[in-house]
């Protein structure tokens, strides 16, 4: 799997609006990004370094933004959601619970943030 954009259409009609609104909330909030790589996986990368991914797991699924401390940034917001799990750089969710938009941005913006250093 090589782009973000082959992703998309790989996936299932049932996840793929799920993942692309997260793909279009990280482009709006670093329209800068473009399509890479991050540890094999298709991402959008900012400035060379990976932003974000978000791939369809056996039973999730995985949004990746490459930093424990961008998934801290925003754990608290997420306690008490249903269907999400927090990992050290991972946080999973079904799309019948997707994401609040708010948080993906939020998500977005602590790990711009940590590469604009």
């Amino acid at each position: 799997m090589g782009t973000v954009d082959e992703l998309l259409e790989g996936l299932d009609a049932a996840d793929r609006p799920s993942v692309e609104r997260i793909y279009a909330i990280a482009r709006e909030e670093a329209p800068d990004a473009e399509q890479g790589r991050g540890y094999g996986m298709p991402a959008l990368v900012y400035r060379g370094k990976p932003l974000l991914s978000v791939m369809r797991a056996k039973k999730h699924i995985g949004v990746y933004p490459f930093s424990p401390d961008a998934v801290s940034a925003v754990a608290d917001t997420l306690a008490g959601h249903p269907g999400i799990g927090l990992d050290k750089g991972t946080i999973r969710y079904q799309p019948d619970h997707p994401l609040p938009d708010d948080v993906v941005r939020a998500l977005v913006r602590a790990r711009r943030e940590q590469i604009d250093g």
